[in-house]
């Protein structure tokens, strides 16, 4: 079985998330979302929550996803799961440069694992977690963006209520 990890925080899963995953399901039998406990980010959300939020709107892909929570180095998770590459999402270029260090620092850990860029339609190519908390924290329509349980937990973190 040819199995691939998709890391990241997923604060929160976004449309352009899932793009990625269906054309990552085209080349592989399985993905592991893997959302990463140990991050310099600060999520919005709990773990809990955006596991939630990741097996709630993905469970189209039920059989060939699975998700879970991982801490360490990505690498040594990757050799845990069976699996042989990282799948990583460029939206930009301005994605490459910190994307391309982590790949090769990936490769220089793991030479068996390799790294696999994936670019999300052009319509998703925008989209990024950061947006998309701000918008909805401003009262924007993020409906186009993101999955709608993640919709109505971001309009009642900000707004007290869901919608």
């Amino acid at each position: 079985m040819r199995r691939i990890v998709y890391p990241g925080t997923f604060d929160p899963i976004t449309n352009g998330h899932l793009d990625v995953v269906e054309r990552a399901l085209q080349l592989f039998d399985e993905v592991v979302l893997a959302i990463a406990a140990d991050s310099t980010k600060k999520p919005l959300f709990s773990l809990d929550d955006r596991r939630r939020f990741a097996e709630e709107s993905m469970h189209q892909f039920d059989g060939r996803l699975k998700v879970v929570v991982f801490r360490g180095l990505l690498v040594d998770f990757v050799r845990s799961q069976g699996a042989g590459a990282i799948l990583r999402g460029l939206r930009a270029v301005s994605d490459f440069e910190f994307e391309f260090q982590m790949a090769l620092m990936n490769r220089k850990l793991a030479e068996n694992v390799e790294t696999i860029f994936l670019m999300p339609r052009d319509t998703y190519t925008y989209l990024s977690s950061t947006l998309i908390k701000e918008i909805a924290r401003l009262g924007g329509d993020i409906s186009p963006f993101v999955p709608a349980v993640v919709q109505s937990a971001l309009h009642e973190m900000y707004h007290g209520s869901p919608k």
